[in-house]
């Protein structure tokens, strides 16, 4: 007989609460004999997966965002390489590479993909471990270990019709509107897109891919500084020829720089300062906010071609922004909410490529190469429309859950809405206050909860709202609430988890592995999931 250790209160049905009671009784070790299993055959599938825990690698330890690089890469020591380089990569399964973890980490494991940057939310962290693990592997890596990869997923996409990573759809702004008001420290925009005739589709929760293009004063100084001709054909990264200044400016990426152009400038330089700086970057990875213009600044003296430097760049990436529209609310269109990124580093202003195009360089009219990316965990509306759902975003993290509302309202949905938003000040920061008060007034958002961390002499943020509402929380949760998180996956998404953890241990009377556990079912059951980056 299994001990029952999951309360009648808990927010699970007879199937869920027999899973749960079964797996706690394993993990605490207070089964006396093997219960039976579920009619669907989750136990059995449970104790497959301890049987043999790396025959399913979403369940391995590491697999957990909430972990830093090092615990991860330490519950992996000893493991194959493929696991050992999924434990470096972010764990968010976001899809952004082209991938989920597992089959990322496995491409590169197998030579099949040579790019070691595509893991956006790890960035240099999970690339320079990646590198590490190669060498340790009896390799140097990749032939090429930042450049476009023949061989990546999205070719495969190619032979498909429509648009998409490898064939963009070529969309004109309609508007790039300040959401900010006087006062302050940020420029958000509401960024409406056209895209008449392109018959693209998508679904609340997805993404849009937007290519970039480069800062025209920054290529400008590259180009002054290789004294290179901009009508210069070279190769671009991205496949083909282009005029220098062009392919500067739509195919390559001046962020971070590649090994090869480090390699290039320290196989050229004598000066030993500057090999020491180039190579301690080589091994250790290039600062934040450091790019390509600081590598070629290390040393001025060291002559490169307009050819020879396209060569060593890497291919300029597409940026992933949640949707914050319906179509069935805006037809032809798809919006987003984009935070403009500009700060000073090194006596020079950096400008967040994407950002700062969508913010002030198109103007209405203009042209921008888009494709829609499918969110691939689950991150949309309940399928039941009478589900209660809870959404929390601060920041930009409001724009899916913009969508998730249109569409509920377009649909008629009956279900209950709690937003959770918060930001730095109420007076200056309420992004698309008007339109939220208004859902409020009219009953679709049924709660609007508000966290403004400047306002007061104590920052409170909206974990903390979570946490002052835990009784409505849970009762929500009981009545089979879906939560929603979007937004930073290294501070905020993880003092949401912690919170959201805390109050079903509290509010539920479980102990903290009752509590794990009860998080863990929220997940299988698409109840608990989020869009973090």
């Amino acid at each position: 007989m299994t001990a029952t250790l999951v309360p009648d209160s808990a927010p699970f049905n007879e199937e869920q609460r027999a899973w749960l009671n079964g797996f706690l009784a394993g993990y605490l070790g207070v089964q006396e004999t093997a219960s039976p299993a579920p009619a669907d055959g989750s136990l059995e599938l449970s104790q497959s997966a301890e049987a043999a825990p790396e025959e399913d690698l979403d369940d391995a330890a590491w697999h957990d965002a909430n972990l830093p690089i090092a615990e991860r890469m330490q519950l992996a020591e000893g493991k194959p390489v493929a696991h050992r380089m999924m434990a470096a990569m972010a764990q968010l399964d976001c899809g952004a590479c082209g991938y989920v973890c597992k089959t990322y980490s496995a491409a590169i494991a197998a030579g099949e993909e040579a790019n070691l940057s595509l893991c956006s939310p790890g960035g240099k962290e999970t690339k320079q471990m990646l590198k590490k693990l190669a060498k340790e592997n009896g390799s140097d890596g990749p032939a090429t270990s930042n450049g476009t990869s023949e061989t990546s997923p999205s070719s495969e996409q190619a032979e498909s019709a429509g648009y998409h990573r490898l064939k963009p759809f070529h969309a004109k702004l309609i508007e790039s509107r300040p959401l900010n008001k006087e006062g302050s420290a940020k420029d958000t925009r509401h960024v409406a897109i056209d895209l008449s005739g392109s018959g693209i589709q998508y679904q609340v929760g997805d993404a849009l891919g937007v290519y970039p293009e480069n800062c025209p004063d920054l290529v400008r100084t590259i180009m002054d500084r290789l004294n290179a001709e901009s009508s210069l054909l070279v190769n671009s990264p991205l496949g083909g020829q282009k005029p220098f200044q062009q392919a500067l400016t739509e195919d390559c990426c001046l962020k971070e720089p590649t090994d090869e152009l480090l390699e290039a400038l320290l196989e050229r330089t004598t000066d030993d300062t500057q090999r020491e700086t180039l190579q301690t970057l080589i091994n250790d990875g290039t600062p934040d906010g450091f790019d390509v213009m600081d590598a070629l600044q290390i040393a001025p003296q060291v002559d490169l071609s307009a050819t020879e430097f396209a060569d060593l760049l890497a291919g300029i990436s597409p940026r992933l922004y949640s949707i914050a529209s319906s179509l069935k609310a805006v037809s032809e269109q798809v919006h987003l909410t984009v935070g403009k990124v500009a700060y000073e580093r090194e006596g020079r202003l950096r400008k967040g490529a994407a950002s700062t195009m969508l913010a002030e360089r198109i103007s209405v009219g203009g042209g921008l190469r888009v494709f829609v990316h499918a969110n691939p965990g689950g991150f949309t509306v309940p399928a039941d429309p009478r589900l209660p759902m809870i959404m929390i975003g601060p920041g930009t993290g409001i724009a899916p859950f913009m969508s998730f509302l249109q569409e509920r309202e377009q649909t008629g949905a009956t279900g209950r809405n709690w937003l959770f938003f918060g930001d730095q000040h109420q007076a200056c920061d309420f992004l698309y206050e008007g339109q939220l008060r208004s859902w409020h007034t009219a009953g679709l958002l049924t709660r609007l909860d508000t966290a403004f961390s400047r306002d007061g002499q104590q920052k409170v943020y909206v974990q903390d709202r979570m946490r002052e509402h835990a009784d409505e929380f849970w009762r929500w949760l009981q009545e089979g609430a879906h939560i929603y998180v979007c937004g930073d996956a290294s501070r905020m998404a993880s003092d949401v988890d912690r919170a959201l953890h805390e109050i079903i241990e509290q509010q539920g009377d479980l102990t903290k592995e009752q509590a794990q556990a009860t998080v863990k079912q929220l997940v299988k059951d698409k109840r608990y999931v989020r869009d973090v980056y």
